[in-house]
Parts: structure tokens; sequence; C-alpha cells
């Protein structure tokens, strides 16, 4: 049997390229797309341009969960699979959130800033105070997987209140979830501690978080966006945090990536930058590399992939 010919856009985990290589070629370009039969995709994008040019493609497997860097439209037009990890990175994700929210509200990469700058000359500065994180109201924005497993971390590990938006999740889903639901985003916004951003990009939720939205937050309050770059209005948050409107902020997400210092928002001091690291672990990258992998293989042995976009 031949090799199937596999384009890779980044790397995957070890493990899953073994994997991968044990029936594959892997082809590290797009020079060639006409003979390419799969496709695997992180963050690159495929758009339309290179999927009409894939005459062999089968499938276009998402290392991840967001797919909007894949058009999915072109794909299904063209007659190729794709196929994604949905549940693979939720760990991981969930769990940089809970390190993004700690980090803002004990101003904990500020204080290691003034140390390494010998900034600090005595200790517990008052310019390093800081907020607990037990018994706050969080507000969850999308009540996705990640969303709620990051919740169920923040009520039963810091007796957190939760309460929720999501115009796709009904009251009583949200009640089963132990998420107070509310069908008014400002709302929310205006009664939460801890804002966390977890929904997908489109037309719907870009800048979905703006101007109008950050001034209904408490001078207290801490958001969160390790979701897409694009929901968070960067110009407006930085606007926000520069006035000390909120308290602090942290992205793993940014229109353009990976974030450089030339950001504005790098240059707060209430502010955290991480360059899209949330699914950057070695379980989630196992999980999703394997999954990838599986799916392919599912594919070309003409079964159905276990998580198909369509």
């Amino acid at each position: 049997m031949d090799a199937i010919k596999v384009y890779l856009s980044e790397h995957i985990h070890p493990s899953a390229m073994q994997k991968l290589l044990s029936r594959a070629e892997v082809i590290a370009n797009f020079d060639h797309p006409e003979e390419l039969d799969a496709a695997i995709i992180r963050v690159a994008k495929m758009p339309r341009s290179v999927i009409e040019k894939a005459k062999k493609m089968k499938v276009i497997a998402k290392h991840g969960i967001g797919y909007d860097n894949i058009d999915v439209a072109a794909a299904k037009e063209f007659g190729i699979r794709v196929v994604y990890t949905p549940t693979a990175n939720v760990n991981s994700v969930a769990e940089l959130i809970i390190s993004l929210i700690l980090a803002c509200k004990r101003c904990i990469v500020r204080a290691d800033a003034m140390v390494r700058q010998d900034a600090c000359k005595q200790i517990a500065p008052k310019e390093l105070t800081g907020q607990e994180l037990a018994g706050s109201v969080v507000g969850l924005v999308g009540l996705g997987k990640i969303a709620q497993t990051a919740g169920r971390i923040l009520r039963d590990g810091f007796g957190c209140s939760l309460i929720g938006y999501d115009p796709f999740v009904s009251k009583e889903q949200a009640e089963n979830l132990g998420i107070k639901k509310y069908d008014n985003l400002e709302q929310l916004l205006a009664e939460s501690d801890c804002v966390n951003i977890s929904v997908p990009l489109t037309d719907s939720t870009r800048n979905l978080i703006s101007s109008a939205q950050l001034a209904c937050m408490k001078p207290t309050a801490v958001l969160v966006n390790a979701a897409r770059g694009g929901i968070v209005n960067e110009k407006a948050l930085h606007d926000a945090l520069s006035a000390r409107q909120i308290f602090a902020a942290a992205c793993d997400v940014f229109e353009i990536e990976p974030p450089s210092a030339d950001n504005p928002l790098a240059t707060l001091d209430n502010f955290i930058v991480t360059p899209h690291v949330g699914a950057n672990t070695d379980e989630a990258l196992y999980r999703m590399g394997m999954g990838v992998v599986d799916d392919i293989f599912r594919i070309m042995d003409g079964h159905e992939p276990q998580y198909p976009v369509f």
C-alpha cells in the first residue's frame, strides 16, 4: 500500500508523529497540493484558495477545538472531510484560565518583574496588593466544555459563584451545571468579579467585549480571554486597563499571532500576555495529535471519523 501523503503545518506530539509516519509521508510545505491525501492544521490557515488546489485530498484534520482557520464551506464543496479534537485540550485550557485569573488577582507577573528589575525595596509593597479568589462571582461568557471545566474548578476549589451568558444554552441546562444564566451580557459583566471568555470567533462574537461592555465591569474585576483573538477588542481593553477601569486582564489569544512586544497591551503592568499556549501541554498535545492521526486513518480506510465537523 502506498504511503499517505499528509501536509503537516506545525509540530505534533512525538508519539502522534511516530504513528503518522507508520503509514504516511509527511509533507512540510504546500508546493504540490494536488498530490496530498490529507492535512493536519494547527494555527495555520486553510483557505479556499488552497483547498481548491488539493484535488486528491480526503480530509483536513484540525489539531484543536476551534476550526475558524479552515474554510469549512470550501472543504465541503470540494468533498473534503473536516475533523477536529473537541475534548482533547479541555483540561489544559481550563487550567490555564485558572492560572491567569490567579496571576491577575495576585499581581504575580508584576511582582516577578519588580524583583528582577531591582525595583522592589520592601516586602509586600502596597502596589502589589492583590485580591483573593475565594468566594468571587465568576462570569462565564460561553458555557461550553472548557468553561464548564474551569467553572467546576472555581466553584469546588475556591467556593466561587458561577453566572453565565450563552444564547445557545437554556436556563435549565445552565442550572443543571450549577450556573445561573443571564440573558443580558452587560448585566453579567456588571456583577462579576472575574470574567472568562470561552466562545468561538464568529461574526456575532467579534468585538463581543468592547468599550461599552468593559464600562459595565467593576473596577476590581479581572478579565481573561483564552478563546480567540478578536472577541475582545484590543484597543478598548488597552484603554480600560490604562484608565484602571478594571483591575487586570490576561489574554492568551490575539488578532495578530504570535503577539509581540509592539502590541500596546504588552506595555501595561496590569495585563498578562501569553502566546496561545492554552493547549500547549504534553498531555493535550498527545490527545490532539493521536486524535487527528486516528481520524485521518479512519477516513483513508473508508470508515467514519470519531470527531467530524461534517
